[in-house]
C-alpha cells in the first residue's frame, strides 16, 4: 500500500517542488521553543540558556509536576512555565499547543542531549514549505549517547515503522522536532506517554504532512540527569502502538496480518486433525470445526482489510485534492497581497 507521505502524482511533485523553491525568512519571534520536562533540574537551565543564545526568547517549559527544582530554574532563566494537568509527554505536548500563538514550534527534550545550535538547521526546511521536520540523532551521535540495547531497539522500531507504515523517517523516536502549528492541528493525537513521537510520525504519513529529516548532533545525558525512559517496557509499548495505529493508516497490513495468522493457525489444527485421521483413524470433530472457523475468520479479515484499504485510499485522494485547492487559494491570496 502506498501512502501520502511516500507517493505523489506528477502534478503534486511539481507543485511541491515549486513550493520548496520558495523560501521565507523565519524570525525567532515566530518560533516557540517547546520543552516537555520531568525532573530535569540538572539540565533545563543549560537548555534554555542555549536557545536564548541562539536568539529564541519564546521558550515554553511544560512540566509533568516535577518533584525537583525544574520549574523554579526554568522561571529564573526567563521561560514560561506550565504544569500540565495530566500525565505523560504526549498529553503535555497536546495541552501546551492549545496556547501557542506563533506559526512554528521547535520541540526538544529538556535533558541536554540535543544541541540548541541545530535549531536553525531544524527550522530551515519549514521556510521551504515543509510542515514537519525530524532531527536524525544517528547522523552525529556520541559513542556513549545511547546504550547498545536502546540503539538496537530504536533501529528495530524504525524498520517496523517503514514496514508497517511505508515511510522512511530514519529516526521516528527523535525528541527534536520542528513543525507548523497548522499541520499539528490536522493531526489526531491521543498518546499520553513516550509514544507521542511514534504517533506524530504515523499521523504525518496518514495525513500527508510534508515531512523531512535533517541530521542533528546527539550527546550523552549528563551524569546528574536520570532518564525517564524504560527501554523494555516503553519499547514494547511503542511497537504495540505502531501496530495498533496501522488500523486506520494501513488497514490492509493490520487486518491482513491478523487474517494470515488466523488462517495459519486454522491450517495447523486442520493438518493435525487430518494426520490423526490418516494415522490412527481417529476423528476430532470439535477441532475440525475450530480449524474451519479460524480459516473462515481469516479469509473474512483479509477481505475486510482489502475493502478498508480501498476506502482509506479513496479518502486520501479526496483529502489530497482539497489540500491542493486550499494551497492554490493561499498562493493566489499571497500574490494578490
Amino acid at each position: 500500500m502506498e501512502h501520502d507521505g511516500v507517493r505523489a502524482s506528477t502534478l503534486e511533485r511539481e507543485a511541491f517542488l515549486s513550493m520548496s523553491e520558495r523560501t521565507r525568512d523565519i524570525s525567532t519571534d515566530e518560533v516557540c521553543i517547546l520543552i516537555p520536562t520531568l525532573n530535569e533540574a540538572a539540565t533545563i537551565g543549560g537548555v534554555i540558556d542555549g536557545f536564548r543564545e541562539q536568539g529564541y526568547s519564546n521558550v515554553v517549559v511544560v512540566d509533568g509536576d516535577s518533584d525537583d527544582e525544574t520549574r523554579t530554574i526554568a522561571r529564573e532563566r526567563g521561560a514560561q512555565v506550565f504544569t500540565q494537568a495530566g500525565n505523560g509527554k504526549g498529553q503535555a505536548v497536546r495541552e501546551t499547543l492549545e496556547y501557542v500563538t506563533v506559526p512554528y514550534v521547535l520541540m526538544v527534550d529538556g535533558d541536554g542531549t540535543y544541541d540548541p545550535a541545530d535549531a536553525e538547521r531544524m527550522l530551515e526546511p519549514l521556510s521551504r514549505g515543509y510542515e514537519h521536520v525530524i532531527g536524525n540523532r544517528f547522523a552525529d551521535m556520541d559513542d556513549d549517547a545511547m546504550k547498545a540495547l536502546n540503539g538496537f531497539g530504536n533501529r528495530l522500531i524504525n524498520r517496523s515503522f517503514r514496514l508497517i507504515h511505508g515511510a522512511e523517517y530514519e529516526d521516528i523516536l527523535s525528541g527534536y522536532r520542528a513543525f507548523t502549528t497548522d499541520s499539528f492541528e490536522r493531526l489526531a493525537l491521543d498518546s499520553d506517554g513516550f509514544t507521542i513521537e511514534t504517533e506524530l510520525a504515523v499521523e504525518c504519513v496518514k495525513h500527508g504532512v510534508d515531512t523531512t529529516v535533517v541530521p542533528v548532533s546527539y550527546s550523552a545525558r549528563p551524569e546528574a540527569s536520570e532518564t525517564n525512559l524504560h527501554p523494555l517496557r516503553d519499547g514494547g509499548t511503542i511497537v504495540l502502538a505502531l501496530y495498533s495505529l496501522a488500523k486506520t493508516n494501513n488497514p490492509l497490513f493490520y487486518f491482513g496480518s491478523l487474517g494470515a495468522a488466523s488462517i495459519a493457525s486454522g491450517g495447523v489444527v486442520a493438518m493435525y486433525v487430518l494426520w490423526q485421521w490418516i494415522q490412527y483413524q481417529q476423528g476430532h470433530e470439535i477441532l475440525a470445526v475450530v480449524s474451519a472457523a479460524a480459516i473462515l475468520l481469516g479469509v473474512q479479515l483479509l477481505m475486510f482489510g482489502v475493502l478498508s484499504d480501498m476506502l482509506v485510499t479513496l479518502h486520501r485522494e479526496q483529502r489530497r485534492r482539497l489540500e491542493q485547492i486550499t494551497r492554490a487559494e493561499r498562493e493566489r491570496d499571497r500574490d494578490d497581497e
